[in-house]
């Protein structure tokens, strides 16, 4: 019988989803949360077969030197924007993530983020806690509608057409940018017309990101891009951070260019730009768009079973379900 592979999990997670692995591999568990650097990352890898990681833990060429060993990364997350994947792909490791699991959940949370910001909602809490209502007036914390108005989506996968059907509840009219066209079935699904994305910022009330991370989309919503937006319409960004330039996106909203935000990701997580942190109209949440307690187990779950795939263990021997690299699926070290 030969040596069990041995597994890092890089940050605390359910301890009896994680349970499953114990009986095919060493598991080295990390027992409180903690920030990693490249060396550790580096000195972790050096020694497992397989890593179950966070979207907190970058994993490129740097760290990938001395893992020898390492035969699949297991992600938690869709976004994957942590991974090299060129890196991973040349040194023969399978990368993973945890699609579908989270799409209604952050489709939820999403709207709420919306509803939130139009509305000024938390502002509202915020300003009531501070014990600024003295009395009720007719003009105080006026926002905007979302019933009959126009909803513009940036990205339009799963999460995206969730959104879409929340919308119709609301009396929206949908339009969607998307790097391809939807099928006519499913935009008639969702209710939603595709447009370029010039009149996609110009045309929206409210503006949701849902578009993934990459070197073409990092700043895509710029000064340019914000300058088209109606001084009246609101931006949320439940995506990643980088789509946004933070600083223009300040600019905007302290001008008065742009009426109110919903971030619920940042480019420097968990920092946050004070230049975000001291406006009003912006609501600010700490990266919770999958944040229900079904969820978060699901995607564990998930993520285990692409490892346990990866390490030859699980139902889908040597080719994980959500396999991001597929050319090194099976491949010998």
């Amino acid at each position: 019988m030969g040596e069990r592979p041995r597994v890092w999990v890089s940050q605390p997670l359910f301890t009896d989803v994680l349970a499953r692995i114990d009986a095919h591999a060493e598991v080295v568990r990390t027992p409180e949360v903690a920030a990693h650097g490249s060396a550790d990352i580096a000195a972790h890898l050096a020694g497992v077969d397989g890593a179950l990681v966070t979207l907190n833990e970058r994993i490129d060429a740097g760290v990938l030197g001395a893992a020898r060993r390492l035969r699949v990364v297991a992600n938690l997350g869709v976004g994957y924007n942590n991974l090299d994947l060129d890196a991973l792909t040349r040194a023969g490791v399978m990368a993973t993530n945890t699609p579908d699991v989270l799409t209604e959940t952050t489709a939820d949370f999403g709207f709420a983020l919306l509803m939130a910001t139009a509305r000024r909602i938390t502002e509202g809490e915020r300003w009531l806690r501070a014990g600024e209502w003295r009395r009720w007036s007719f003009e105080t914390l006026l926002g905007q509608d979302l019933h009959g108005t126009t909803l513009g989506i940036l990205g339009m996968g799963r999460i995206g057409q969730g959104i879409a059907r929340r919308a119709r509840g609301f009396g929206m009219r949908v339009l969607y940018h998307n790097r391809s066209r939807l099928p006519e079935a499913t935009e008639r699904e969702c209710a939603a017309r595709f447009v370029d994305r010039d009149a996609l910022f110009a045309e929206a009330d409210h503006l949701v990101l849902v578009l993934p991370y990459t070197p073409q989309t990092r700043h895509i919503v710029d000064a340019a891009a914000l300058a088209r937006m109606k001084p009246t319409a609101t931006l949320v960004n439940i995506a990643r951070g980088g789509i946004v330039d933070e600083l223009a996106l300040a600019g905007a909203l302290a001008g008065g260019r742009l009426a109110a935000a919903g971030l619920d990701v940042f480019e420097d997580e968990p920092r946050v730009r004070p230049e975000l942190m001291a406006l009003r109209n912006v609501v600010l949440t700490p990266h919770i768009g999958s944040a229900s307690g079904a969820t978060r187990r699901a995607m564990v779950a998930l993520a285990v079973d692409n490892l346990l795939a990866g390490l030859g263990a699980g139902p889908h021997a040597g080719r994980p379900p959500n396999l991001l690299n597929p050319a090194v699926a099976g491949a010998a070290r």
